[in-house]
């Protein structure tokens, strides 16, 4: 009996526009029942076909917001239609359904779910991203990447308190 491969997908971009921004950063952990990884493509790496063989073997990709944002601006900017090759599950619903309402940050904060870079938001992203690229600044760099690994990694933790959350209620 094969385990079913997850994949919590994350990505960080220039903007808001797919039509007129770039995607900076695609976060993706997977995991696999015996391991997790994770695996951030950056600037030039992203490309159809290396986010393709990242999720290689993959049944479920989640997100939050992934489908009004991550897939379509994917989509826009990589001619890649994720939802045609993989189940999608977008947490953000499964939060309304919970009452659960506001950006994955505010989701967090109500369920508990601890953040280290608390200070960070989409706008402070985008700014690391241009400090990176105009002044070669790493620490930016190492900061946008660490923001997106919270994003990624927390989306896991969301789906298992939401999975708890619902088993609680219908006992």
């Amino acid at each position: 009996m094969h385990s079913l491969i997850e994949a919590f997908l994350d990505i960080e971009t220039t903007g808001s526009s797919p039509e007129n921004h770039e995607i900076t950063v695609v976060g993706i952990q997977i995991e696999s029942g015996i391991e997790s990884k994770l695996v951030q493509l950056v600037g030039r790496e992203i490309s159809a076909a290396s986010i393709i063989e990242l999720l290689e073997g993959v049944d479920t990709i989640y997100t939050y917001n992934g489908s009004r944002f991550d897939l379509p601006f994917i989509y826009t900017r990589l001619h890649l239609n994720l939802t045609k090759e993989f189940k999608h599950c977008d947490l953000m619903y499964y939060c309304w359904k919970n009452k659960l309402y506001g950006g994955l940050k505010s989701v967090e904060q109500q369920l508990g779910i601890p953040r280290k870079l608390t200070e960070t938001n989409a706008y402070e992203a985008v700014r690391l991203w241009w400090r990176y690229i105009n002044y070669s600044d790493l620490e930016a760099l190492d900061k946008l990447l660490e923001y997106n690994k919270e994003d990624v990694s927390n989306l896991k933790i969301l789906k298992e308190k939401l999975i708890k959350r619902n088993s609680n209620n219908q006992q």
